[in-house]
């Protein structure tokens, strides 16, 4: 499957509202922590796949209630595809895009997506530069999503040489993007 880069959408911000409170009905049974937009549509101006991505945060012991919760109401459980802490659910629909994860409070791979977006929110550099990359990556047309995320993955590294995440953290997510 090809890749695809789009400018940003002023759409972005809306359509992560309207899953969030559909989220939050389906969830209202479930001590939910917080529903987070994350990923590059959360970020004003950063070009993007377009596909929202959200973060459902929940305490360890809520992860079972909170995947029952969404099956209800019609998301399938893909598993933790590989990433510890974080269970993936896929949509009923596609209106919109969205991949929609459940993650544990705290983890690495939630912080690691909270860090990137403030970040990038904050520092336009890094943001034209990392649009850019990943707008020319996505013009080869023989671009998968595994060297997507491989080539992407050094301007993520400069974008988390602000965060405070550990050096040991950095490069357990540069080695899950990088599949290394």
């Amino acid at each position: 499957m090809t890749v695809t880069v789009v400018p940003y959408s002023e759409d972005w911000p809306e359509q992560f509202a309207r899953v969030a409170a559909d989220l939050r009905l389906a969830l209202a049974h479930v001590p939910v922590l917080s529903i987070e937009h994350v990923g590059s549509t959360s970020v004003a101006g950063l070009a993007a796949k377009p596909v929202i991505d959200i973060d459902v945060v929940v305490r360890r012991e809520d992860v079972a209630a909170a995947v029952a919760a969404l099956v209800a109401v019609g998301y399938s459980h893909r598993g933790d595809l590989g990433v510890s802490d974080r269970e993936a659910m896929a949509a009923p629909d596609d209106d919109p895009r969205r991949n929609v994860y459940i993650c544990v409070e705290g983890t690495l791979h939630l912080r690691n997506h909270l860090a990137v977006r403030a970040i990038l929110r904050e520092r336009a550099d890094l943001r034209e530069r990392y649009g850019a990359i990943k707008t020319e990556l996505a013009r080869d047309p023989a671009m998968d999503i595994a060297r997507y995320l491989a080539l992407k993955s050094p301007v993520l590294q400069e974008v988390l040489a602000l965060s405070d995440l550990t050096d040991a953290e950095k490069r357990a997510i540069l080695a899950l993007n990088t599949g290394n």
